[in-house]
């Protein structure tokens, strides 16, 4: 008899009750701070966002027939393109909801880039994305999805209070040193989020997002104490006021426009979602060995099922006024570390996320946090975007020696780029505006089916 058996919970396992509940708190707080500072970035509203979150988890869920344990999040690949769009001379006489409708339009149609991927890998096998949307591809719109946010990342990270007339909160003299203030409020944020990151272990080790912007709005909060200068922001006339209120929910506007910036980006976390899938395929059946049983959780072989089902969420978030997004590695991670693998612990992870989104006080907090706080953070997860496309090609070999993909890699990466910083972020082609990362995915996938005629797939 083994004294010592393996504790943990498969897929189709469910834990005692006051268990599951504990646990899918545990998922919630891991999802937590993405999802929220991703709507913060965007300016969607918090409470829908977290709302959408836990709707498309679920959704994802049944349509996947609760055989694949994944949480879907706000995703910020899609951060520029969204923000690009919301700041846009066109939208500029727009209200928040009206922009927030155009953005749904486009977020919608970015599902169906996940839906077709899944409905082709079905079909003719998960080589053939491969072959479509190589790391050549992947990896350089990583780069340039997470470069092109470097200026709004600074700008945030000098950025002070404004009151709900949209002027600055502090005195003509004391702009200089607000701005000062901010920049430390923003490094402390910064350094704090690195270094829990790089050293925390376990549980705790998978906070890094909440726990740096903690001390961010302390280290705020003292110099508001000890210079008088507030860095906290308004709450909009409009907030909610009791302890519950409904989330605000918007419908999608058609937008061809929006279409043109948003829907490309699906194409950057379609990498992301099938090394996920990877990854949980072989946690699951890592733990169903140790526990002896003889169940087979072939989850590698339902990638296509699993891009559908995240092309689902990204319709069913769209649809009710929350930001596009992927399944979470946050919550894989989570997962991994305590082996509960549970798709009812998921469930129950959605349905308490749904229901925070309903809790007044927690989101006028969200709310009210700094912007230099956003910016400390943004330094650190724009740049691991960028970081994350370094990734892919290292994980995939590209041959950085190669003229094909030399060419491929480059033009995406000037195309994205260039457009960001001298067309701010839509180059005008023949009367049109192409918004620079979608220009540049198109461009890398032209180009490389272009070289790929005559190739001969090496041995």
């Amino acid at each position: 008899m083994d004294k010592n058996p393996t504790i943990g919970y498969l897929p189709d396992e469910r834990p005692p009750f006051w268990k599951l509940i504990l646990y899918a708190i545990q998922q919630v707080i891991v999802m937590f701070p993405a999802t929220v500072a991703v709507a913060l970035i965007t300016g969607f509203h918090i409470s829908t966002t977290i709302f959408a979150s836990g709707l498309a988890t679920l959704c994802f869920l049944f349509v996947t027939g609760r055989q694949i344990p994944l949480y879907y999040g706000s995703s910020f690949s899609y951060i520029a393109a969204i923000a690009g769009l919301m700041a846009s001379e066109s939208l500029a006489g727009s209200s928040l909801n009206e922009k927030i409708s155009i953005a749904q339009f486009g977020i919608i149609m970015s599902g169906l880039v996940s839906i077709a991927a899944g409905l082709i890998v079905n079909r003719f096998g998960k080589e053939s994305i491969e072959k479509i949307l190589p790391a050549t591809i992947t990896g350089p719109i990583a780069m340039v999805i997470g470069l092109t946010l470097a200026g709004t990342a600074l700008g945030d990270a000098t950025s002070i209070a404004i009151d709900n007339a949209g002027t600055i909160s502090v005195a003509d003299d004391k702009v200089a040193l607000a701005k000062n203030m901010a920049w430390i409020v923003s490094l402390v944020t910064l350094l704090a989020t690195i270094l829990f990151s790089v050293y925390l272990k376990g549980f705790i080790g998978q906070l890094p997002l909440i726990l740096g912007p903690i001390l961010g709005c302390i280290a705020a909060y003292i110099i508001k104490l000890s210079t008088g200068i507030d860095l906290f922001k308004i709450l909009p006339e409009t907030a909610a006021s009791g302890f519950f209120s409904r989330p605000i929910f918007t419908l999608p506007k058609p937008s061809w426009m929006a279409v043109a910036a948003i829907m490309p980006i699906a194409i950057a976390t379609i990498p992301e979602s099938t090394a996920h899938i990877y990854q949980l395929d072989i946690y699951v059946n890592d733990l169903a060995r140790k526990k002896g049983t003889e169940k087979k959780y072939d989850l590698a072989n339902k990638l296509g099922l699993n891009l559908i089902g995240d092309g689902i969420g990204d319709m069913v978030s769209g649809f009710v006024g929350g930001p596009a997004g992927t399944n979470y590695g946050e919550n894989i991670s989570a997962m991994a570390i305590t082996k509960v693998f549970s798709v009812p612990v998921l469930i129950a992870a959605s349905i308490i996320a749904m229901l925070i989104s309903f809790i007044t006080p927690l989101i006028n907090s969200i709310y009210a946090i700094p912007t230099a706080v956003i910016g400390g953070l943004e330094i650190y997860l724009f740049g691991a975007i960028a970081a994350q496309g370094i990734a892919i090609m290292v994980e995939k070999k590209v041959d950085l020696f190669s003229a094909k993909n030399i060419a491929i890699i480059a033009t995406i990466m000037i195309i994205g780029l260039g457009g960001q910083y001298q067309f701010s972020g839509s180059i005008p082609f023949f009367g049109i505006e192409i918004p620079c990362v979608a220009g540049a995915a198109i461009f890398g996938i032209i180009l490389n089916i272009i070289l790929s005629i005559g190739s001969r797939k090496k041995a």
